[in-house]
């Protein structure tokens, strides 16, 4: 591919982004893994749940000219893609156990005759065509979601992923991107591995969801634990929740319990039939069933974006799945709640599950991890992304181990006596013979292996075991040390480790004694029943579109999102151009959508009577100086229509300073290209005609300016 070719293909993606999907912008990473598909190179693409991993591979599938194939174990996950990409006009099916032998020659016929531009397919589904029909068809890209199924150490294993292998050596000239949500170190090697990538790029992008609240609360009696999670829901009266449950039993006990409680719940669990589970799922999805209590096995592949919180009533296995449970609440970027509770009830039963899977020492530790992070002294988004090699700064501020902080002290000493007999050890120790090397125990272990000669040998033997423990416990916690699970849970430091160790950075340790403090707890605020008139507007917005989602048979968030119906509460759009502004409307989601919902916000103006504009809201802050990004910033709203507000503002003659907003060569570019538009008053046109490099917003307050 030639720089000229694959800069089109670059300005293009952008292009397909706004005008498709209705997006200004790339998230992060979004653009750069885009740009090496586009690039036909291999892609390991990590990003968290909600981080926007389908666009990755959609935009890339719309650029090339023939069929994108994307391999998902998730037949919910397949139905909610193509129901949208439907939606915002592309054509795509799914293929796989759910669909009749009818409908399947249909897709066979349109996958040969180039009619669609995304296939999905589950691996079963996939290894026996291989050598049948898919020989038939033009490939341009094959994508891989959830790839950590390939791993044996993942969380979900599946053997028919370590199959894919063979496709990647009949396909070598065709790329592969290969997308997950959780992934530790040794699941990226064997995604990497086990699927056969060609020297594939790896993108991790950050695991951090700031909108997630995280609170733990430990050892708390059933009936104590029954009430205290009724109020939390009552908090959260008409939020869509799951109550995650060990058992089948638990599952409808939860259910029983909330419905004679007067709220609306159901079950959810293996044992239910397909029908069943079908159906049950469906109305959670369609915001019928607002809240479902089930095992682990509910919710993967689904794209529900206003899950507003996950209780865990149980400990979790490992942090793998914790992160992808928890990572179901709030893939709409609003803020959410996290609740876990546990009790050594649930630790002695997993500890037995584990001990009986093939992998059990990995499985133990993994367990133990997650019980570490359930006592832990530390911010526990920390902990979360120090799991996934990923350093955090400063505490989080949302989770109740930051608002209910311990005491701390100066202990980078402390931790670099612990790193450097990690490093003596050649980081060849697990952590109780780091711990008798610390305290200088004298076992047959320490002198066998030579550690009793080593310069940090009895460097810590002021501490007991339990204490060290503990230091050590918090240390992988924040993420100055990692456990090699393919190396007999060795120790290892970590990069953020080593600058530690060397005098680069310190840091500071909670104290031993003050491990009791994580016994308190944060209690749920109920929120006051009045609601704002942005709410009241949100609300009616809701009704409209799930009566419109009835209508089309698709889920309400395929629609519009949550948030995007919270800017437009916010925002109030009036005419097309303020309403493409909003984030998440595309053209052909205004043409199917826009004009309903803009008859029901003027309806909702008219009835409210006179107020404060949210222009005239955005001016006071001109006033103060503020600039573009700022203003959004402050009033959480997007960029772009800040520019909205700046061109209205203008035309209604408040005294707005145009060039402090529009540089001269934006303006020029702008001015230069108009007569060569047919239609001057769309601002698409422009922004394609100038390939995209001017933004749209300065391209309507250009036109506002020319047009005074």
């Amino acid at each position: 591919m030639t720089n000229l070719i694959f800069e089109s293909m670059n300005i293009e993606a952008k292009k397909k982004l706004k005008s498709v999907f209705g997006y200004d912008n790339f998230r992060d990473q979004q653009e750069v893994i885009i740009d090496n598909v586009l690039a036909k190179k291999d892609s390991i693409v990590l990003m968290p749940t909600g981080g926007g991993k389908s666009i990755c591979f959609q935009i890339p599938a719309l650029l090339f000219e023939n069929l994108t194939l994307v391999i998902s174990p998730l037949i919910s996950l397949m139905k909610d893609q193509v129901d949208a990409l439907k939606t915002n006009g592309i054509n795509a099916a799914f293929f796989n156990s759910s669909v009749n032998e009818l409908e399947k020659n249909k897709i066979i016929s349109d996958a040969k005759s180039g009619n669609l531009k995304l296939l999905y397919l589950s691996p079963e589904t996939l290894l026996p065509a291989m050598n049948s029909w898919i020989n038939d068809l033009s490939i341009s890209l094959i994508a891989i979601d959830e790839a950590h199924c390939v791993s044996m150490w993942g969380h979900d294993f599946r053997p028919e992923y370590t199959q894919l292998k063979s496709l990647r050596a009949k396909l070598s000239h065709i790329p592969f991107i290969a997308l997950t949500a959780t992934a530790d170190k040794i699941t990226r090697k064997d995604i990497e591995e086990h699927l056969g990538l060609i020297h594939p790029t790896t993108f991790l992008s950050s695991f951090d969801r700031p909108n997630l609240n995280l609170e733990v609360r430990g050892n708390i009696p059933k009936q104590k634990k029954n009430d205290q999670i009724l109020d939390f829901i009552e908090a959260r009266e008409g939020k869509s929740g799951i109550i995650y449950c060990l058992s089948r039993k638990e599952t409808e006990e939860w259910a029983q319990i909330l419905n004679d409680n007067n709220v609306k719940a159901n079950y959810y669990h293996a044992g239910l039939t397909s029908d069943e589970r079908d159906k049950i799922q469906t109305s959670f999805i369609n915001d019928e069933t607002p809240i479902m209590c089930a095992t682990i096995a509910f919710g993967m592949g689904i794209d529900k974006s206003n899950v507003r919180w996950v209780i865990h009533s149980n400990l979790p296995k490992n942090i793998e799945g914790y992160y992808q449970e928890i990572g179901r609440a709030g893939r709409d970027s609003l803020a959410s709640d996290t609740l876990l509770y546990y009790n050594y009830r649930d630790v002695k039963l997993l500890s037995d599950f584990a001990k009986e899977s093939e992998h059990s020492s990995v499985m133990l530790e993994k367990l133990n991890r997650m019980l570490e992070y359930a006592e832990a002294t530390t911010c526990r988004r920390k902990i979360l992304l120090a799991y996934f090699s990923e350093v955090l700064p400063e505490n989080c501020g949302n989770c109740d181990v930051c608002r209910n902080p311990s005491s701390t002290f100066e202990g980078t000493i402390l931790a670099q006596k612990a790193l450097s007999a990690i490093k003596r050890a050649e980081e060849k120790a697990g952590n109780n013979s780091i711990i008798d090397i610390l305290r200088g125990a004298k076992t047959t272990e320490m002198f066998s292996k030579g550690y009793h000669e080593l310069k940090t040998f009895g460097i810590g033997a002021d501490l007991n075991s339990q204490q060290w423990l503990f230091y050590l416990t918090q240390m992988k916690n924040i993420g100055l040390i990692e456990i090699a699970y393919d190396d007999n849970m060795h120790l290892k430091i970590s990069p953020f480790g080593e600058k530690v160790l060397f005098g680069k950075l310190q840091i500071q340790l909670a104290h031993y004694l003050e491990k009791e403090k994580l016994s308190k707890k944060s209690k749920s605020q109920k929120q006051p029943s009045s609601l704002s008139p942005d709410e009241l507007l949100f609300d009616r917005l809701k009704l409209l579109r799930r009566k419109i989602s009835n209508e089309a048979n698709v889920p309400a968030y395929i629609v519009f999102s949550d948030a995007t119906l919270t800017q437009m509460s916010a925002e109030k759009p009036t005419t097309e151009n303020e309403m493409l502004a909003i984030q998440g409307i595309g053209l052909q989601k205004y043409i199917s959508y826009g004009q309903d919902f803009i008859d029901l916000i003027k309806l909702f103006i008219k009835e409210s009577g006179p107020k404060k504009s949210t222009f005239e809201e955005t001016y006071d802050l001109i006033q103060q100086g503020l600039l573009v990004n700022d203003i959004a910033e402050i009033r959480n709203i997007s960029v772009t229509t800040v520019y909205s507000h700046l061109a209205k503002l203008m035309q209604e003659g408040y005294p707005v300073q145009f060039s402090v907003y529009v540089n001269d060569s934006d303006f020029e570019k702008v001015k230069a290209i108009l007569p060569t538009i047919e239609d001057t008053t769309a601002l698409k046109p422009i922004f394609e005609a100038l390939n995209g490099t001017v933004e749209y917003g300065v391209i309507r307050l250009s036109l506002t300016f020319i047009n005074m």
